[in-house]
């Protein structure tokens, strides 16, 4: 992983990458036979699942409970993918502070508390507390007080140092060697190859050790007296080089509206308000436009513009506003791949040059023991297409729409001739290798296919560009096919295969991935498009998701624990992935299998009061079992925003709100069994407009605010 630029690199799999060493260091393999020397162990990745991890983007902070940043692991203060300072060790007397609390006090900043007894005091309390206030933006403002009766006169020594690392390799478990130290100011500073860091302290060190890296004071704090000092983290450029995304910026509103959201379920309105700040923390401004903002994928892993995860993120806070879902999506439409397309009419499907137009950047990512990987590229490329179209339902701005639609043709031009064997599988390989190789097609693209299809159409044809039919009559026969290839039938009734295999073999893996068949996306008059399953498969779906085998009781397992590869800390074999079960709650609410969706809302709620209200973007698949707290991911970004954005759509979901701002419409059609009690959300926006809706206990909505040129209606 590089520090973020215009478009980042993503981990392969989702977590910390892994040193890869080379081809010839095999154990006992040498020339002519000879036995070699066993290659040594690699590093142990680094873990984020203790750390106190403060986050506003560009910027980080992580070190253990006790404040302390020691250099180990994932320590220290971070801007733009380096490590901008590794150590910041403090001892007062020549003592640690003993550790009493280290918290998050909101997502940019932490709180820690330790005690020191003046030495030979004889009181058994002691009269020295050390508080340190950090922020991610590289401030530390550490408070000395004395509450016992006697002057405390004793050294404050603060170690430093730093490598300048980069975050991809502090992740696979690689240490670089410290930089050497030089006196500056009132401080220190070391220099690397292309960047220098600072660290200055007001007021000013009474001595500066630089060989030892060490800032000295010389304290006398008189009884009921305190001290401070504020440190500064600096990062500063010394070599050419692209310019790197800056944050949100002080005083640049979030792109969202600030809900309020009240509940008979007290957990409720901490997860929403929690999510929504871990969410801020993410947001990045994009160079090429800063009042552009979009989210980073997740801290601290993937720190950085992923498009699949930003569109995810921007569309499951639609709710909130279209700023978001307008920021990431013209972000994104600058960094579209544009080339000739070959042949084939702008709007509708035909047959593509090498590779098509219009797609999006994105990697592979590890798809499970059980089926080929992911390609987010493809994601992507889809999705783009989905979230304009339901942005433009939710209230965005017909023009925007429309500077945004050729963009959106492009990406729907990444589907000319994109079928293998009758489905789609991944785009960004050229179409001549994707019939010469195939590779086997999974449920959730077809799934992605079919509903950029759909919306794609409804954009075309209100923007009266060609091809809107044509898009129609591929989704009806893309749904026709998988009806027919994609079903399984076995003793329970069936279910949906997570793939098809090249010549038409459905993979028989039972995976979280099929959610994504609940979600066949926002349709005019606030409807849902047709799905590619019908009732009856819908049905079954919903009981195979409610069964053990998935349902973790924490929420969705990604493979079924039945499986001889599950392991309840894969990525994609078994761990709980929040996004998915966020994406089950809704779909299988709107399906009208509310029970279900109530079950699995309550195993993310219960879950996110371990998590401290923040869930991270994976934990462990473990069966839930009283008295024990659901088990975290040592790989897992906390914050991730689509575990954020997916949280928050869960909650909102119960409420069934489904505008149509064009046509002047807004649906509302509550889940009935009203799984939270009484909700009520206040602040939400349709049509830029604030709009606040009450569900009653016994599932019956009540409109409190709403745009006056909306026509409400309730099913």
């Amino acid at each position: 992983m590089r520090p973020p630029q215009a478009m980042p690199a993503e981990s392969v799999v989702g977590a910390p990458p892994r040193p890869v060493g080379r081809p010839d260091q095999v154990p006992g393999a040498g020339p002519a036979g000879q036995a070699r020397p066993a290659a040594p162990p690699r590093p142990q990745p680094a873990a984020a699942h203790h750390a106190v991890l403060c986050v506003n983007a560009p910027a980080m902070a992580a070190s253990g409970p006790d404040g302390q940043l020691r250099g180990h692991g994932l320590h220290g203060f971070y801007r733009s993918g380096l490590r901008v300072v590794a150590r910041m060790e403090l001892r007062i007397g020549g003592m640690e502070p003993l550790p009493l609390q280290g918290t998050l006090t909101a997502a940019a900043q932490a709180r820690f508390l330790g005690a020191v007894r003046i030495p030979g005091d004889l009181d058994p309390d002691p009269a020295l507390t050390v508080e340190r206030l950090r922020h991610a933006d590289g401030v530390e403002t550490v408070t000395v007080r004395n509450t016992g009766s006697r002057p405390a006169r004793l050294p404050l020594e603060i170690a430093l140092g730093t490598d300048l690392g980069p975050v991809g390799e502090i992740a696979a478990g690689h240490r670089p060697p410290d930089l050497p130290g030089q006196v500056h100011s009132a401080g220190l500073r070391w220099v690397g190859p292309t960047h220098s860091a600072v660290v200055s302290a007001k007021p000013s060190p009474h001595a500066v050790l630089a060989g030892a890296g060490v800032l000295r004071w010389d304290l006398e704090v008189q009884p009921g007296a305190r001290w401070s000092v504020e440190l500064r983290a600096e990062l500063e450029t010394t070599a050419p080089g692209p310019r790197p995304p800056g944050g949100r910026g002080t005083g640049v509103p979030l792109p969202w509206a600030e809900p309020e959201v009240r509940s008979d379920d007290s957990r409720v309105g901490t997860l929403v308000a929690s999510s929504l700040e871990a969410l801020g923390g993410l947001l990045f401004a994009d160079p090429d436009r800063p009042t552009d903002l979009y989210p980073a994928s997740g801290a601290p892993w993937r720190f950085g513009l992923t498009p699949a995860d930003a569109l995810w993120a921007a569309r499951l806070t639609l709710p909130l506003g279209t700023r978001l879902a307008a920021g990431t999506l013209r972000a994104l439409a600058r960094r579209q791949q544009l080339h000739p397309a070959g042949p084939g009419a702008p709007g509708g499907p035909g047959r593509a040059g090498q590779r098509p137009e219009g797609l999006l950047p994105g990697a592979l990512r590890h798809g499970g023991p059980e089926l080929p990987p992911t390609c987010t590229a493809t994601e992507a490329t889809l999705l783009f297409v989905t979230v304009l179209a339901e942005a433009w339902r939710w209230g965005l701005p017909r023009q925007e729409v429309a500077e945004l639609l050729p963009a959106a043709e492009r990406a729907l031009g990444a589907l000319r001739g994109g079928l293998v064997d009758g489905f789609v599988t991944d785009l960004s390989r050229p179409v001549e290798e994707r019939s010469a190789h195939p590779v086997a097609a999974r449920a959730e693209v077809q799934a992605q296919a079919h509903r950029a299809a759909l919306h794609g159409a409804e954009l075309l044809e209100a923007f009266g560009r060609p091809g809107a039919e044509e898009w129609r009559d591929w989704a009806a026969e893309l749904r026709g096919r998988f009806r027919d290839r994609f079903w399984i039938d076995d003793f329970s009734g069936g279910r949906p295969a997570a793939g098809v295999a090249p010549g038409g073999q459905p993979l028989p893996a039972v995976a979280s991935t099929v959610v994504h068949l609940l979600d066949p996306g926002l349709s005019a008059d606030g409807g849902r498009h047709e799905s590619l399953l019908d009732r009856e498969q819908t049905r079954l779906l919903a009981q195979r998701l409610a069964a053990p085998e998935l349902d973790s009781g924490w929420g969705l397992r990604t493979l079924s624990a039945k499986s001889p590869r599950f392991n309840p800390l894969g990525h994609r074999s078994g761990a709980v992935r929040v996004h998915e079960t966020a994406l089950a709650v809704a779909g299988l609410a709107e399906a009208g299998h509310e029970n279900e969706a109530g079950a699995l809302l309550e195993g993310l709620l219960g879950a996110a009061a371990h998590f401290e209200g923040r869930l991270p973007e994976m934990y462990a698949g473990e069966q839930r079992t009283p008295g024990c707290p659901p088990v975290p991911h040592p790989g897992a970004c906390r914050p991730a925003a689509v575990s954020a954005a997916g949280a928050v759509h869960a909650v909102f979901a119960l409420a069934g709100v489904r505008p149509d701002v064009p046509g002047g419409r807004v649906l509302v059609r509550p889940a009935s069994t009203a799984p939270l009690g009484e909700l009520q959300l206040t602040g939400l926006r349709v049509a830029g407009e604030p709009f606040s809706v009450r569900v009653s206990r016994i599932g019956v909505a009540m409109v409190e605010e709403a745009s006056a040129d909306l026509q409400l209606v309730a099913r």
